[in-house]
């Protein structure tokens, strides 16, 4: 999974260590000198593993001005779908990417097949919710053509969200398009950039700009040191029951229910008080589909959704337990993985199965999302109230697993047994071995293990198995890095 913490709370550390205290901070770099380790080289593996939330970058503008090329240039390899006609679907729309050192996330909002009730308001719909979970905003103006009314409304939609903005005139290819790039100073957005995202030209001066304009951590946005409720992200695709659950919990009509896929069009908000405790749910429900636009509103269903998830610390996937689970399902749960949220996976629909149905459920569960064996699992059906007792418990459940940290101690007593008991597979007649670790992180856990030689992915698992057989991690995704100890001397030459 991708690499994003969480902080404990404020926009401040504990700890300038991670989660590691002076005293065992200390202690660990005196193992790590004792093991060969360059002291600069381990200080930076734990602060990697233990930073907090990655700042968000947000890449809006029109259709076809060059998002998403210009997303593959920042991340620096070709994820986003670029083609020339809007509606193009993709399987992710948040990225992370590094400059100059720094490490942030990136939202594409590539184009898409434009809504019925025109260009400016779909354009803006999709803006709003990128905008909504970013720190900062790379708006995206295509030069050969100039700034359009729908840009003037996105501009008036940037302004409106206060947010920080850097002004992208791309398909910048020479000199002519730098003199075109000026006539937007227009739009009051400060200077413009001109940039070719095809070509990469001007895209590190822009790059500049956009650290400048990022947070070094950006503000919590879910409950923490102030008391705040604890943020549950309903998730699923369209006509899987979220919004009827919100309302079995709520005990009330909160979200209109339809039969019809994606009645909620807007994220809902409720404060709600199950079990002594109040919570904040969200109903992430997609768009309403047409079937001409099918394309788009998957999309923009995933952006919102994503930015949901961004903001949530448990994910509750909902999955229909009347039918196949599908490959959207699968890409439901990743994206909850990939956030580093707590997760709980709820089949819906369970009164209606029959033993058949039932039979071939679990074996798909096993097959299909078997890497996500960890989270909990209830049966409901959001119908007829069946389990929702069971609801806040596995939500309980997954928050203590994503707030869990082991003691460096411990966690090296369990590592030295491990390795003495199953060592690293011998590769090219060398056998690594993990000499140390520590947890540098939490929400979700992150450890840095410190090893001899490269550690191959499948004993990464196994270790990971193992540490979740130790010390539970239930409804958390947990995330291993390991540093590889030079040669001695290496540095030297």
């Amino acid at each position: 999974m991708n690499d994003q913490i969480q902080p404990d709370g404020s926009a401040e550390h504990e700890y300038e260590h991670g989660a590691l205290g002076d005293a065992e901070y200390a202690e660990f770099m005196d193992l790590a000198a004792e093991e060969g380790f360059d002291v600069a080289d381990v200080e930076g593996a734990i602060e990697a593993a233990g930073h907090g939330p990655l700042p968000v970058l947000a890449v809006v503008g029109r259709p076809n001005v060059g998002k998403s090329t210009l997303v593959n240039r920042i991340i620096g390899r070709r994820e986003a779908v670029v083609e020339d006609k809007p509606g193009v679907t993709r399987d992710r729309v948040t990225y992370e990417a590094e400059w100059a050192g720094r490490r942030f996330k990136v939202v594409d909002t590539g184009g898409w097949e434009q809504d019925v009730l025109g260009i400016d308001a779909s354009v803006a719909a999709q803006a709003e919710y990128a905008i909504e979970a970013a720190d900062a905003v790379v708006f995206v103006v295509d030069v050969k053509v100039g700034a359009t009314d729908t840009d003037e409304a996105v501009v008036r939609l940037l302004r409106k969200a206060g947010k920080p903005v850097v002004l992208c005139a791309n398909k910048v290819d020479g000199p002519s398009g730098e003199a075109d790039a000026t006539y937007l100073w227009s739009l009051g957005l400060g200077e413009p950039h001109p940039v070719s995202a095809l070509h990469g030209r001007g895209t590190g001066d822009m790059l500049d700009a956009v650290l400048e304009a990022l947070p070094d951590a950006p503000e919590q946005s879910f409950g923490g040191a102030l008391g705040g409720p604890r943020r549950i992200a309903l998730i699923g695709r369209p006509n899987v029951g979220k919004s009827s659950l919100l309302n079995k919990v709520a005990g009330e009509e909160r979200v209109v229910v339809n039969e019809i896929a994606g009645t909620t069009r807007d994220p809902v908000d409720e404060l709600i008080e199950l079990g002594g405790t109040t919570w904040k749910f969200v109903d992430t429900a997609g768009i309403r589909k047409r079937v001409h636009l099918q394309q788009g509103a998957d999309y923009y269903a995933s952006l919102r959704t994503a930015a949901a998830v961004e903001k949530a610390e448990v994910a509750v996937v909902l999955i229909d337990a009347t039918e196949n689970i599908s490959v959207q399902d699968q890409r439901i749960v990743t994206m909850a993985v990939e956030a580093g949220r707590a997760m709980v996976i709820a089949y819906n629909k369970w009164d209606t199965l029959d033993e058949e149905r039932r039979y071939y459920l679990e074996r798909e569960i096993e097959t299909e999302l078997g890497q996500v064996a960890w989270a909990p699992r209830v049966n409901v059906s959001a119908r007829t109230g069946r389990h929702m007792e069971k609801l806040v418990p596995a939500i309980e459940t997954a928050l203590a697993g994503w707030e869990t940290r082991v003691p460096t101690g411990r966690l090296n007593a369990f590592l030295g047994e491990l390795v003495a008991a199953h060592p690293h597979p011998v590769r090219g007649g060398k056998q690594p071995r993990i000499l140390f670790g520590t947890q540098a992180g939490t929400k979700p856990p992150r450890f840095v293990l410190f090893a001899s030689g490269f550690i191959e992915a499948g004993y990464r698992r196994f270790i990971e198995r193992r540490l979740r057989e130790e010390f539970g991690f239930d409804g958390t995704p947990i995330h291993i890095s390991v540093r590889v100890r030079e040669k001695r001397g290496a540095k030297k030459k």
